[in-house]
């Protein structure tokens, strides 16, 4: 039978546990405390029916981490409140949005990115480990999210032993492997030798036990040396009026472990086992000179090693780390390390930038923690390796040219800066890229040249209709994408020619011509095309007037090309010109022009209504153009010879193609502003439309057919109208 739980004793308990997380909070205000308090309620609820493995509340864990992040690293409430919450997204049914009604967009942000974390992490993946370091300290805007991450891994580490030995292992390894390195990088030191010493614990037990017992049986000896090599520096700075107290710390299990593997030392022979450190209450403008008076002090008793000393009071190191460190020679003839700092320099160096920045702006606000994070990515993008000091295995590039995305269900993606969807779509399969028509990231729809951010989550939308264009290769960054679309086009055009190809030998069938290279070669430069392929395709798509094979002599079956020169290059200037009187004749567009063939040209897409004119082209017969086309002065100054008067014919009713170009601020859902427009406008067909946004600034280009300019004309005052668009014009580059 189960023991009885006792809930009412229970809730006394938790409630003293948030009390004790209230009193550990330095310098909170009324709010903040309001806060916190509401972050503790709206937790305590959410995690009501669940327990953890060792059978006690849940919410005991959460509590533990706010108290490290408050005690431990000197955060303020807005992480303490993160840290009560940073599970209820994950395991229970509390929402995102819920933490952004309730506790501001902030607090969103930092949830969002801890969810993003996964929790536990594959350690054979060694590569993808020290990928997800780096991504730890990209993920999010906010340093905070790498914070509170320590302080839950740093709790989970404390109660490890009620967990499984084999998850035993497996935490304690990520542990050593991804989060002691991230806290040793943000200089959160005894939290990192915290981690290593439990992490060890669990890893290496038998050698973490030996090198304990053999610390505890040597204890007594250990302080009985302290004290005798203490007594005359202490009796010195008390004479000289110094306020200060020392201490002896005895370096980590795991540090011991580390110097006797690199050194190849038996425990008996490391020497330095502990170290004495001098911590002086020092106004902030005497620190350094005080410091180096007291090594005066030290120096006096003891023969310093001139090669150990260490000055990281001039030049503090790039994490911010403050001291002075030298190794003075004890009358026993053991070498004895010595730290001096301030109390200030003492609480960075224990507490990290965290202290740093409380000391820099001793202030609580959020522009100014920003500040501080800026500090910190400063320090993390151009890491001073040597002044870091990092042992080996532990450096870690923090390189600026990668992102890291996740997939829906969690995994990690690295990709190059710059990359888009599509480039995620085929770093996942290439059969996911092909069939790509765009993402959700964070939930929200992109297009397929969205370039991805850090931390973004992506969900890939494919349909099978969908296939690779050219216009692909100028949204993709990386090459093996570039290299999987180029070959899909390839494959589409070899598909396409094939089908010209069939078309042509049907055709050849019905002219009675026999189907080889020659003739191809002869059908190439009557068309002008630069290769059979692309003969092939223009056939496919329509492009090729294939009647024109009349034109060319058939002897036998075998096609020559001497029509084609009778009827020259310029047949149609020879044809026409006899035919029109320049100051008279006007082609009435519509009806037929004294049997003379005419287009509307496709630079410029003339529509009823557009002031026009003919221009009589060398081989292709009239173009109509608008007065106003791009080409209009060149040909109408340079050619006059060949221009023609043109107009419209008034009961002229046929649909032509005429584009607008639309340029506006980026909304959710403009585009479905603009398409309501059109389909809400009578007798207007849209042909294609397409949107592309920049920063903040869209540009559309839609192509819609018409009857006349003053048709058009009403789509386009229409446009203006609605909210967000800011110009709208006609555009002329409207190929069909």
């Amino acid at each position: 039978m189960e023991p009885q739980i006792d809930l009412e004793k229970e809730r006394k308990e938790i409630l003293l546990a948030f009390k004790g997380l209230l009193r550990a909070t330095k310098n909170r205000t009324r709010q903040d405390t309001a806060y916190i308090r509401k972050a503790f309620d709206v937790s305590v609820e959410a995690h009501k029916e669940m327990r953890r493995k060792s059978g006690e509340p849940y919410i005991y864990h959460p509590i533990a981490v706010a108290r490290i992040c408050a005690e431990e690293m000197g955060l303020g409430a807005t992480s303490i409140a993160c840290a009560l919450l940073h599970d209820t997204v994950e395991d229970t049914h509390i929402s995102l949005q819920d933490i952004e009604d309730l506790f501001g967009a902030k607090a969103r942000r930092i949830i969002d990115g801890l969810t993003k974390i996964p929790d536990v992490f594959d350690q054979n993946t060694s590569i993808q480990a020290e990928n997800f370091r780096k991504m730890i300290l990209t993920i999010s805007d906010d340093l905070r999210v790498v914070l509170i991450k320590l302080a839950d891994r740093l709790h989970n580490m404390r109660t490890l032993s009620s967990m499984k030995p084999e998850q035993q292992v497996k935490i304690a390894s990520e542990t050593k492997f991804l989060y002691a390195p991230l806290a040793h990088r943000l200089g959160l030191y005894s939290i990192k030798t915290e981690l290593e010493d439990l992490a060890m614990m669990y890893t290496e037990t038998e050698i973490y036990n030996d090198i304990q017992s053999k610390l505890k049986s040597t204890k007594d000896v250990r302080n009985r040396f302290i004290r005798r090599f203490v007594h005359p520096i202490r009796e010195a700075l008390q004479k000289e009026g110094y306020h200060f107290e020392i201490k002896a710390r005895t370096k980590s299990i795991s540090s011991i472990w580390r110097k006797m593997q690199s050194k190849d030392l038996p425990f008996e022979e490391v020497f330095d086992l502990f170290a004495i450190r001098i911590i002086l209450d020092s106004p902030i403008e005497l620190e350094k000179a005080d410091c180096w008076r007291v090594y005066s002090v030290v120096t006096d008793f003891y023969q310093p090693s001139p090669d150990r000393l260490r000055d990281w009071v001039s030049t503090p190191r790039a994490n911010g780390y403050e001291s002075l460190h030298t190794t003075v020679m004890s009358p026993q003839g053991k070498w004895v390390e010595v730290q001096i700092r301030t109390k200030r320099m003492d609480e960075v160096a224990e507490k990290g930038l965290a202290a740093h920045y409380r000391y820099k702006e001793n202030q609580k606000d959020d522009s100014k923690f920003d500040r501080w994070i800026a500090e910190i990515r400063e320090l993390l993008e151009n890491p001073d390796v040597n002044a870091m000091d990092f042992v080996d295995e532990f450096k870690m590039n923090l390189f600026n040219d990668e992102i890291y995305v996740f997939t829906p269900k969690g995994d990690l993606r690295v990709l190059p800066v710059g990359a888009t969807i599509l480039d995620f779509a085929y770093d996942i399969h290439s059969a996911i890229g092909d069939k790509c028509i765009g993402a959700k990231v964070n939930n929200r729809l992109v297009p397929l040249s969205y370039q991805l951010h850090n931390g973004d989550q992506l969900e890939i939308i494919t349909s099978p209709k969908q296939k690779p264009t050219e216009e692909w290769l100028r949204l993709v960054g990386t090459a093996k994408a570039r290299q999987r679309i180029k070959s899909s086009l390839n494959d589409e055009r070899k598909q396409i020619a094939m089908d010209g190809k069939e078309i042509l030998e049907r055709k050849f069938k019905q002219f009675n011509i026999r189907f080889t290279s020659e003739n191809i070669t002869v059908l190439e430069r009557f068309y002008s095309m630069p290769s059979a392929t692309d003969l092939y395709i223009r056939i496919a798509k329509g492009k090729i007037d294939l009647g024109k094979l009349r034109e060319l002599e058939n002897t036998g079956g075998v096609l020559q090309m001497e029509r084609k020169i009778q009827t020259g290059k310029d047949r149609h200037e020879l044809d026409v010109y006899p035919k029109i009187n320049k100051k008279e004749d006007i082609i009435i567009i519509g009806e037929d022009f004294k049997n003379i063939q005419y287009q509307m040209a496709r630079c410029c897409h003339p529509i009823p209504g557009d002031k026009v004119f003919g221009f009589i082209t060398i081989s292709e017969g009239i173009k109509i153009h608008r007065i106003n086309c791009p080409n209009a002065e060149h040909l109408q100054s340079k050619m006059a010879y060949r221009c023609v008067k043109a107009r419209w014919a008034g009961e002229s009713l046929t649909e032509r193609v005429a584009a607008i170009r639309l340029i506006g601020i980026d909304d959710v859902g403009i585009v479905n502003k603009i398409t309501e427009v059109i389909s809400n406008e009578l007798n207007v067909n849209m042909k294609s439309i397409f949107f592309e946004a920049n920063d903040g600034v869209f540009e559309g280009r839609i192509r819609v057919l018409v009857y006349d300019t003053e048709h058009l004309d009403t789509l386009m005052r229409k446009f203006e109208q609605v909210e967000g668009v800011k110009r709208v014009e006609r555009w002329d580059n409207a190929e069909e």
